[in-house]
């Protein structure tokens, strides 16, 4: 259970009260241990303020990881401190430049409804996964990253009429995969998003034998599926969120559109409960431990 990032870093106290193990990069330099080294595109708003959330599930896991935080060169961020990206992040350029990526994870963003050739950073983002897909042994793409990452196979989305917001009763379908097979047969998952893939589409990928399956919801539709060559794992869903970053998202949506906003389901915002801890540690655990065993370095 240890994450290696800076001795001042500003979010490791939070880390080790969570029983993160949280060393240096020259004390970890001084183990026997070649750590894995986890590219992060972080396109979340407020972008630091998102960091713990990944942080936490992959510092559980036994498999020690060196974060490797992404900045975007068309990505305005707005909301994050110009400060904190220029001293911890990296253009995808630097850093593969010299030392290759294990695994890398693709962050939700709030451009659901937007057509993918309108997202400012898209052409940008197709050439990280290209280059992914070829040398990084596997590529992990939350919500919206998982959305680009079926568009990039070729699947396009659907926008929906009302945002998918809430915990949803999700139902274990591959009980012999190697990341998901461990699952409950039923655990809970948190949405949030406007958008997805048709269940019929997905389906006869599937049958093609260009898809896994590996989860669905009879609200949300599939919730995760990898390509068939097991590069791309997507997770349509939110597995790193806690509950109180549902009611978080629910205040701000009603600040912005007057009261209309979508109430999370299965959520009292009153009293919010988080369900899905073991999935959330269970699903990242499994994959940290996937690139471990098929990374060739």
């Amino acid at each position: 259970m240890t994450i290696v990032i800076p001795e001042e870093y500003h979010i490791k106290a939070a880390l080790q009260k969570q029983r993160v193990h949280c060393i240096s990069n020259q004390n970890a330099l001084r183990q026997d241990i070649r750590a894995l080294r986890i590219g992060i595109l972080n396109i979340m708003p407020a972008a630091e303020s998102y960091e713990f959330s990944l942080l936490f599930p992959l510092g559980r896991s036994i498999i020690q990881i060196v974060p490797v935080w992404l900045k975007l060169k068309n990505h305005a961020y707005r909301s994050s401190s110009r400060e904190h990206l220029d001293n911890h992040y990296l253009y995808f350029e630097e850093a593969v430049r010299h030392k290759h990526l294990d695994g890398l994870i693709l962050t939700g963003a709030p451009v659901e409804s937007i057509p993918f050739a309108e997202v400012n950073y898209w052409e940008e983002l197709t050439a990280i996964i290209k280059y992914a897909r070829q040398h990084v042994a596997s590529t992990l793409g939350i919500c919206w990253g998982g959305l680009a990452l079926a568009r990039y196979m070729g699947l396009e989305k659907e926008n929906y009429r009302e945002k998918l917001f809430g915990i949803f009763k999700t139902k274990n379908i591959n009980r012999r995969h190697r990341i998901t097979g461990e699952h409950d047969d039923y655990f809970w998952c948190p949405q949030s998003r406007h958008a997805g893939i048709a269940d019929q589409v997905l389906e006869k990928q599937q049958e093609q034998g260009k898809l896994n399956l590996l989860a669905y919801a009879e609200e949300a539709g599939y919730t995760i599926l990898e390509s068939a060559d097991k590069r791309f794992l997507m997770h349509l869903g939110h597995p790193e969120y806690d509950a109180n970053r549902l009611v978080d998202e629910y205040i701000r949506d009603r600040e912005k559109k007057n009261l209309t906003a979508v109430r999370p389901k299965n959520l009292d915002i009153n009293r919010p409960h988080t369900l899905w801890r073991s999935h959330r540690f269970e699903f990242f655990s499994q994959w940290l431990k996937f690139v471990y065993e098929t990374t060739p370095f």
